[in-house]
């Protein structure tokens, strides 16, 4: 019987280099593959890091309340008690130049944020709240009954103050049912705010000198129309804003 010939063992030292080059071979994919994955890691915080740091500087912008613009808005609102004495003390003169300084502040903070870039949240909120303290205190304080002083009548000064007092519900409303955070005023408002304005110069002007009757009856019955108009303007954009956000075809 023929003996086969002893093994030399050649096949498996084959066999063992065969497996030594396969993994020779995928060890520099396994090393390209988690240099690849840490590369992406890196770069995905870096990114995460810029924009948490970009959402964070914006937010310190919005958010920053000293600032020139901001300052003049806080001392038109601050302007408003010396505004409230002199009508009380019958000194109607320095009641007229404080409100005409508070009114030109009013211009002057909105035309500073916008050249020196100091738009900010906080003066958002600010400026309307700083104008409508003021004009609700004057009216308030100029339909108080004082013998031998032109005042403003009632019937106008309680409109005027229901109107704000329903455009704040529904504002409310709004924000509360749909997150509703801005809406603009129209132009009846605009022009109800100019009225009211006029009202209580002329007013002013009437307890200083002569103003004809007819003239201040005039300006009081066009204030009590336009807070009508726009009162109920306000409510009619409201509700067609609710509705187009009731259909998905607006955004809060």
């Amino acid at each position: 019987m023929t003996e086969r010939p002893p093994s030399t063992g050649a096949p498996d030292a084959q066999e063992h280099q065969s497996a030594g080059a396969g993994k020779a071979s995928d060890a520099p994919a396994a090393d390209s593959g988690a240099y690849s994955a840490a590369t992406s890691g890196e770069r995905l915080k870096a990114r995460t890091g810029a924009m948490a740091h970009r959402a964070a500087q914006e937010v310190r912008d919005a958010l920053r309340p000293f600032t020139i613009p901001n300052g003049i808005t806080l001392i038109r609102l601050a302007l408003t008690p010396f505004f409230v004495l002199g009508v009380v003390e019958g000194n109607y003169r320095f009641a007229l130049v404080i409100f005409v300084v508070a009114g030109l502040s009013d211009g002057l903070d909105g035309l500073l944020a916008r050249l020196l870039g100091m738009r900010s949240l906080f003066g958002t909120y600010l400026d309307p709240i700083a104008d409508k303290v003021l004009l609700v205190t004057a009216y308030i304080a100029l339909t108080w009954p004082k013998e031998g002083f032109v005042t403003i009548p009632i019937w106008l000064t309680v409109m005027a103050l229901s109107r704000d007092f329903l455009i704040v519900l529904v504002a409310l409303l709004m924000y509360l049912g749909a997150g509703v955070r801005e809406f603009r005023p129209s132009l009846w408002g605009k022009t109800t705010t100019v009225v009211h304005i006029a009202t209580i110069v002329l007013v002013l002007l009437a307890n200083l000198g002569r103003i004809p009757d007819p003239v201040l009856l005039s300006a009081f019955y066009l204030a009590l129309a336009l807070t009508v108009v726009s009162g109920v303007d306000y409510v009619r954009r409201a509700a067609a804003r609710l509705e187009r956000i009731h259909r998905g075809g607006d955004e809060a």
